[in-house]
């Protein structure tokens, strides 16, 4: 795969400053201030979880114990992205300095393999690694929370977990961000769904708005988990009633492949930025390497004298982000498969000098493909879900926790296992299906990151730190898919380079591009019209949406230590709590 590309150097500043002035779209007048905190601090998808992870912090736990209450508590309360039938990442810096972080990424189950989506035609069959039982990977999130309480946690575990417990044995509130799913599986009839539609809906209906949403088979899972730690879930009662579940529905996962299931220790990738230290998860995510890959790309612009989001500053970010993407789809994926992949030369100064000099300030590239082809009718439309979740802790020492983990799609696979309470994930959907086959119109074929046996997906997720001086100074995290990445940068930038508080930094409007489909999209009231018809001229493809993210991050003031939270206003239930 290619970019056609001109070379050029781009100057450090692209338009006079009285025109960049007059380009640039104001930030929302009225945005709520950042939630200020003089010793712990979390801010998450769901007001009760950050309510669990503060409690942890008052009852003495580190940041570790938060993130781990909080985690559990989202998967009751936010359960189309929290979890225990998924997987992720959490990125640890301690304030003594130790860098760390743990990678629970789903796996392929051993029965999977490269062709396995591939119908006689040489298309996905029946969207099959999206929809039904095939698109399950086994889950990673258990064993990952487990792992990095043995490792760093200070409190219990069983009392870390109890919160989650409570919430799903006496309910909680539901709120109309639940609605729509339980409108859409009481009008599912496959047999699929059947454990789905007997915990989300009341009588055969969905619950009002405002009534309590309890889950007693999900409490009695979480039980185990609280009892039994990680065998509570990948051992016994739990494992049994996945297994059967699978076999029941045609399913790959066995109990020997959660039996199996291992989360891992590993160094984080590193980078600097204008003084900086930045760290991020090395892969199977791609999201540490392309945010320095990018950050470095854009160190040599002035970015503030740019103007934020006029249509200079979007051009050098959208050049940036096209030749990142495709950097990533060409080199990334499960380095245990890949062990050649080049991760010291993309993260490299040289690499982002190299890739500097072909953006031309004046034209956007055209996006290539080395090979393309017919895209598959039932693939059409789905690339990597945005429904992930993302949360970020602070604790009174200044131990700091970002954490991003998922299920997939909205609601992952919408399959609950029966008598256990929690939806499994759709995760194989994020390995590329049609093997060899890449199009323009963002179907990734490349070998890295193809399905094979225990084999963990490329990921997007990029919970990332920001550190000065040795000491946590910026936690941030999103969910958004493939935009995880480049909502994720642009907080960064928002804060280092355009001076913004934490909380107008994730209610700016965002933009995205991603190599393939070659098209920048951004948030329809995030552009002036002389923006768009100025990156148009320059050979933009540009396309508006809805919201990008929900970012939710802490900043620390090096000066006084003070920490300051922001939930992002995208976020229906996001919320903060701290002391």
């Amino acid at each position: 795969m290619t970019i056609t590309r001109t070379p050029k150097k781009a100057p450090r500043v692209l338009l006079p400053a009285l025109l960049l002035l007059a380009l640039s779209v104001p930030l929302p007048s009225q945005t709520r201030p950042p939630r200020p905190a003089d010793a712990g601090l979390v801010v998450s998808d769901h007001y009760l979880a950050s309510e669990a992870g503060r409690e942890a912090l008052r009852r003495g736990g580190n940041a570790i114990d938060a993130a781990v209450a909080t985690a559990f508590a989202l998967a009751v309360t936010h359960p189309s992205a929290g979890n225990i039938g998924g997987g992720g990442f959490l990125l640890y810096h301690g304030a003594d300095g130790d860098v760390t972080s743990f990678n629970f990424r789903e796996r392929a189950p051993l029965a999977a393999s490269a062709t396995m989506y591939v119908d006689p035609s040489g298309k996905v069959r029946a969207n099959s690694n999206h929809d039904g039982p095939l698109s399950v990977a086994v889950p990673g999130t258990v064993a990952g929370l487990w792992l990095a309480h043995q490792k760093l946690g200070r409190l219990d575990w069983k009392s870390v977990v109890e919160p989650a417990v409570d919430l799903a044995r006496n309910g909680f509130p539901v709120s109309w961000e639940l609605r729509p799913f339980m409108e859409r599986i009481a009008a599912a009839e496959h047999p699929w769904y059947e454990g789905t539609r007997r915990v989300f809906l009341d009588g055969g209906k969905p619950y009002d708005a405002g009534a309590v949403f309890a889950q007693p088979d999900l409490a009695r899972t979480l039980e185990r988990i609280r009892d039994q730690g990680r065998d509570g879930f990948y051992r016994g009662e739990t494992a049994k009633l996945i297994a059967e579940f699978m076999t029941k529905h045609g399913g790959l996962i066995t109990e020997e492949d959660l039996a199996r299931y291992q989360a891992v220790e590993q160094k984080p990738v590193h980078g600097t930025y204008r003084g900086y230290d930045v760290y991020g998860m090395a892969p199977p995510s791609s999201g540490g390497i392309a945010i320095i890959e990018m950050l470095n790309i854009l160190e040599a612009y002035d970015l503030e004298a740019l103007g934020h989001n006029s249509a200079a500053y979007v051009h050098v970010l959208a050049e940036s982000m096209r030749r990142t993407f495709a950097d990533r789809a060409e080199h990334l994926g499960d380095p245990t498969f890949n062990p050649e992949m080049p991760v010291a030369r993309l993260l490299s100064k040289q690499h982002a000098a190299a890739v500097r000099e072909t953006i031309d300030p004046d034209r956007a590239s055209p996006s290539a493909v080395a090979k393309t082809g017919e895209l598959s009718a039932a693939y059409l439309g789905h690339t990597e879900s945005e429904e992930t979740t993302h949360f970020s802790i602070v604790d009174a020492a200044g131990n700091a926790v970002s954490m991003t983990y998922t299920i997939e799609a909205w609601y992952g696979s919408r399959m609950v296992v029966e008598g256990a309470g929690f939806i499994l994930n759709n995760e194989m959907g994020d390995f590329n299906p049609l093997p060899g086959k890449t199009t323009a119109e963002g179907l990734i074929g490349t070998a890295p990151n193809q399905a094979a046996p225990g084999k963990r997906m490329l990921s997007s997720m990029s919970p990332t730190i920001i550190a000065r001086d040795g000491k946590p100074y910026l936690l941030i995290g999103s969910p958004g898919g493939r935009t995880i990445i480049n909502t994720v940068l642009q907080v960064i930038l928002n804060v280092l380079d355009h001076g913004m508080n934490m909380a107008e930094a994730v209610a700016a409007p965002r933009i995205h591009h991603q190599w393939l489909p070659n098209k920048l999209s951004f948030e329809k009231w995030g552009l002036s019209p002389d923006s768009v018809s100025l990156l148009e001229a320059k050979g933009h493809l540009l396309t508006p949406r809805r919201a990008q993210g929900r970012a939710h991050g802490i900043r620390i003031d090096p000066e006084t230590g003070r920490r300051y939270a922001a939930a992002d206003p995208r976020a229906f239930n996001g919320g903060s709590a701290g002391d």
